[in-house]
C-alpha cells in the first residue's frame, strides 16, 4: 500500500508541470535539489554535512541512508534531533527543516573520501519528492605546522614574552590523553608535563553513541587545591590523571563506542590552553547480560517498555482505546474499590426531593474530576519526576481525609442533631448536604480529593506514560493516555450511577436502614486509610470495634421477641456472626496481631515441624536500606557472594505492596526460589528527601516496584517489575531471571 502511494506522488511530479502549475504560493515548485542543497566539509577529526532545507520543505529523519566503499562506519553519524509530524502517508514522523548538520567520525589518516547519501522530503502542499541520491567527495585539509594560539599571544604582547617560549608545549603535548577499557570500565588517562595541570571543573565524559550504552556515576580523584589567577580557588591535578568510568551496556552486537572527552588545563608560567574535546572511539567486548540477551531465542522486555514502545509507534487512536483497556482491568484492583463507597454513598445521602441531579450525573461528574487530576497530576509527575499522589500520603492529610469520612458517616446516622451544638451542627450539615446533597462542585471535589489520596496505585500502564513523558515532553500525548487509563478504571463507579435509580429504593424507612449501611461503608473505609499510618495492632483493634458495633445494631444482644419476623431473625444471627468476628480482632490485637484475616496466629502455639500451618507459612526476609550509597554496599555484598540482587521499594501506604507480601512473597514456591536471591527493601513510607533522591537515581516513579542487579551490580531493567503480580506469574518471572544469568 506504502508503495503504491508513493507511485502516485511520483507520478503527480511528472504530471503537475504538464499541466501548468508552475507557481504554488506564488514561488515555483522546486526540484529536490534545488529544495535539499547540501554540503560538506573535513574538520577536527569529524565529516560535517549541512543540509539547508528551503522554506516551505521538510526532510524525514528515518530516510537517510550512507553508502559507501570507504572504512567510515556510517553507524555512528550523529542526527540532530527533528520535530514529529503527523504525515498522511507515514505517519507520525520525525523531520528536519531549515539548517540541519549531521556529524560523522572520520580517520584523520584518511586523505579523501566519496559516498552517496541518500534522503527523502516533501513540500508542505502535499507534495512528496522521489528518493534523492547526493554525492559527497571531501578532502581532509592538508597538515601544517601551526602556532598554538597561546604562543601567539605570547608573541604579540611583548610584556610577557618568555626567555624559553619555544619550548611551550601545545595542548596535545602537554596533557597526553590515552583511553582503556575493561569489563564494564571505560578508564581515561592523562600523561601531564612537567609544569602543567589540569582543571578538575573542566572534565566531563559523554557517551556519543550507541544510545544503548550509558555512563553511570563517577568520582573524580582527590586533586590538588590551588589558587588560580583565572579561575579563582580550584582542584588541580598534576603528572597524571586517571579516571574510571563504569557504564551500563545494554548492547546485543558489537558496536563500537564513541566517547566524547572534555577537559582543560594550564601552564604553571600563568597561561591557559582553551578547553578540548576528543572523541575517541572503543572496541569494549559486549557484556555478559546483553551476550546472554543476544543468544537468547527471544529477548524479553517488560510491560511497561512494551507500552512506552506503543506509545511512540502507535497510532493515537489506538494509544487511546489499549489505555482505556487497562484501565478496565486496573479498576478490578484495590486501587479502585474505596472509591465505590465513597460515590455509593454521595448517591445515597442526596436528598431526591430537593435535588433534580441523576445519580448517573454526579458518578460522571465524579469520574470525570477524578481522571482530570489523575491525567494532570501523571503530566506534573513525568515533567517533573515526583508523583505528587506519593506527596499526599502523609498522617496528617490521611487523618483529615479520614476524619472527612467519619464525618460523613455520622451524619448518615443521624448524630448531628444529638451529639454537636448548633452552631456546628449547622455548619457540617451544610458541609454534608454540599457533599451529598447533589451539588455537582461537591462531587468534583470529593473525585479530586480520591484521585490524589485514595488510590496511589502504580501499574505498568502508569509508569510507561510517565516515562514517556519525561522523554520525549510530550505531555499532550501522555495526558490523554493517563485520561482513557482513568476513564476506564471509573467505568464501575457509572455503573452504580447508571444503576442506583433502580436499585435504590424511594425516599422512606429503607433509606435510613440503606444509609446507616453506607454509614458502616464509609467508617470502614477511613479505617482502611488509617491503616496507613497507625500500627497494625491499633488498626486490628478498630476494625473488631467497628464490627461489634455493628452487630449491635443489628441486634445481637437484643432478646427475640415472640412475634419477631423472619427478617428480624435473620439480621440478629448475622449481628451475632459479626460480634464474634470483632471479639476475634479484638483478641487478635491484644495479643499483638495485625491481621485482620488471621487476628489469632495459630503458628505461634504451635512447636511441631510437621504442623500445616507451618509448612503452607512461608517467610521472606528482607533487608531494609534507606540510601542510595547502602544500596550499593549490599551490591558489593552481592558482587562478593556471586548472587543476584532483588530490590523492593515498599511503603505502608501501598495497597499492592501487602498485596505482593501476603500474597505473592508468602508463597512457599516462590520463597523457596527467593532463598537464592540476596533480599534488600527499600521502605519508602515517609518519602522524604533520601527516599526521593533513591527513587530518582533508580528512576522509579513509587511502589510496589522491583527491580533485579546481576552479580555485578548491574540493574536488569527488562526485567523490572512495576504493580502487583501474583504469585504462579511470579515464580515464572524468577525463573526467567535465573535462567537469563546462568
Amino acid at each position: 500500500m506504502k508503495q503504491f502511494k508513493q507511485l502516485i506522488i511520483f507520478c503527480s511530479l511528472l504530471i503537475i508541470p504538464l499541466l501548468g502549475f508552475t507557481e504554488i504560493n506564488g514561488d515555483e515548485l522546486l526540484t529536490a535539489e534545488q529544495a535539499f542543497p547540501v554540503k560538506g566539509v573535513i574538520k577536527d577529526g569529524k565529516i560535517i554535512l549541512t543540509w539547508t532545507v528551503q522554506d516551505g520543505y521538510y526532510l524525514y529523519r528515518k530516510k537517510f541512508k550512507f553508502l559507501s566503499d570507504s572504512s567510515i562506519n556510517f553507524d555512528f553519524a550523529n542526527f540532530p534531533k527533528g520535530k514529529i509530524k503527523h504525515d498522511e502517508f507515514f505517519g507520525d514522523v520525525e523531520t528536519y527543516r531549515g539548517k540541519t548538520v549531521v556529524t560523522i567520525p572520520f580517520s584523520q589518516n584518511m586523505t579523501k573520501v566519496t559516498f552517496d547519501v541518500k534522503s527523502q522530503g516533501c513540500a508542505d502542499i502535499g507534495i512528496c519528492y522521489p528518493p534523492l541520491t547526493q554525492t559527497i567527495s571531501l578532502s581532509a585539509p592538508a597538515k601544517s605546522k601551526t602556532i598554538n594560539p597561546l604562543q601567539q599571544l605570547i608573541k604579540n604582547n611583548s610584556s610577557k614574552i618568555f626567555q624559553d617560549e619555544d619550548t611551550l608545549l601545545d595542548a596535545d603535548q602537554a596533557f597526553v590523553l590515552s583511553v582503556s577499557s575493561s569489563k564494564n570500565n571505560i578508564i581515561a588517562h592523562w600523561d601531564i608535563a612537567k609544569g602543567y595541570y589540569l582543571y578538575n571543573e573542566k572534565l566531563s565524559f559523554k557517551i556519543i553513541s550507541p544510545d544503548t550504552v550509558s555512563l553511570k556515576q563517577y568520582q573524580l580523584p582527590q586533586g590538588i587545591k590551588k589558587h588560580d589567577d583565572n579561575f579563582g580557588d580550584t582542584v588541580t591535578y598534576f603528572n597524571n590523571l586517571d579516571v574510571t568510568l563504569p557504564i551500563i551496556d545494554n548492547r546485543t552486537s558489537q558496536q563500537e563506542i564513541l566517547i566524547q572527552i572534555n577537559y582543560q588545563g594550564c601552564a604553571e608560567r600563568g597561561l591557559c590552553y582553551p578547553p578540548q574535546s576528543k572523541t575517541i572511539p572503543i572496541s569494549l567486548p559486549i557484556s555478559k547480560n546483553s551476550r546472554q540477551n543476544n543468544t537468547s531465542p527471544e529477548t524479553y522486555v517488560s510491560e511497561q517498555d512494551q507500552l512506552i514502545n506503543s506509545l511512540k509507534n502507535d497510532s493515537f487512536f489506538w494509544i487511546l482505546l489499549s489505555f482505556f483497556g487497562f484501565g478496565l482491568l486496573l479498576s478490578l484492583t484495590p486501587c479502585v474499590f474505596p472509591m465505590i463507597p465513597i460515590l455509593s454513598s454521595i448517591i445515597v445521602g442526596q436528598n431526591k426531593q430537593d435535588s433534580d441531579t441523576s445519580p448517573f450525573t454526579m458518578s460522571l461528574i465524579y469520574v470525570l474530576a477524578m481522571a482530570f487530576t489523575y491525567s494532570i497530576v501523571g503530566v506534573l509527575a513525568g515533567v517533573f519526576g515526583q508523583n505528587l499522589q506519593v506527596v499526599f500520603q502523609n498522617p496528617m492529610i490521611i487523618g483529615v481525609f479520614s476524619g472527612i469520612f467519619i464525618l460523613l458517616s455520622l451524619s448518615m446516622f443521624g448524630f448531628y442533631e444529638i451529639q454537636m451544638p448548633s452552631r456546628l451542627q449547622q455548619k457540617l450539615t451544610e458541609m454534608s448536604n454540599q457533599q451529598q446533597g447533589g451539588t455537582l462542585i461537591g462531587v468534583a471535589v470529593m473525585g479530586v480529593l480520591s484521585a490524589l489520596i485514595v488510590g496511589p496505585c502504580v501499574a505498568a500502564p502508569l509508569v510507561a506514560a510517565l516515562i514517556y513523558i519525561g522523554q520525549t515532553g510530550d505531555g499532550l500525548l501522555g495526558g490523554f493516555a493517563l485520561f482513557a487509563l482513568s476513564i476506564g478504571m471509573g467505568m464501575p463507579l457509572l455503573a452504580i450511577g447508571a444503576s442506583a435509580d433502580k436499585l435504590l429504593p424511594k425516599a422512606g424507612a429503607w433509606m435510613d436502614s440503606v444509609k446507616s449501611v453506607f454509614g458502616v461503608i464509609l467508617l470502614a473505609t477511613a479505617i482502611w486509610m488509617l491503616e496507613r499510618i497507625l500500627p497494625g495492632e491499633v488498626s486490628l483493634f478498630l476494625w473488631g470495634l467497628l464490627f461489634i458495633t455493628s452487630s449491635v445494631y443489628l441486634g445481637a444482644i437484643e432478646p427475640l421477641q415472640a412475634e419477631a419476623t423472619g427478617w428480624v431473625k435473620l439480621w440478629k444471627g448475622l449481628g451475632l456472626v459479626l460480634l464474634i468476628i470483632g471479639t476475634l480482632l479484638i483478641i487478635g490485637a491484644a495479643s499483638g496481631g495485625t491481621d485482620p484475616t488471621n487476628p489469632i496466629n495459630l503458628k505461634q502455639f504451635s512447636t511441631n515441624p510437621n504442623n500445616p500451618i507451618q509448612q503452607n507459612t512461608a517467610q521472606t526476609h528482607f533487608k531494609t536500606i534507606k540510601s542510595f550509597d547502602d544500596l550499593q554496599q549490599q551490591l558489593k555484598q552481592s558482587n562478593r557472594q556471586n548472587k543476584i540482587t532483588l530490590l523492593d521499594f515498599y511503603a505502608d501506604w501501598c495497597i499492592s505492596c501487602k498485596e505482593m507480601e501476603k500474597y505473592t512473597f508468602a508463597n512457599p514456591q516462590v520463597s523457596q526460589l527467593m532463598s537464592s536471591i540476596h533480599l534488600i527493601q527499600a521502605d519508602v513510607t515517609k518519602n522524604d528527601k533520601i527516599d526521593i533522591q533513591l527513587q530518582k537515581k533508580l528512576s522509579v516513579i513509587g511502589p510496589p516496584s522491583l527491580l533485579f542487579f546481576d552479580g555485578e551490580g548491574e540493574e536488569l531493567k527488562q526485567y523490572r517489575i512495576v504493580g502487583f503480580m501474583p504469585a504462579e506469574a511470579f515464580k515464572q518471572h524468577l525463573q526467567r531471571v535465573m535462567q537469563a544469568l546462568k
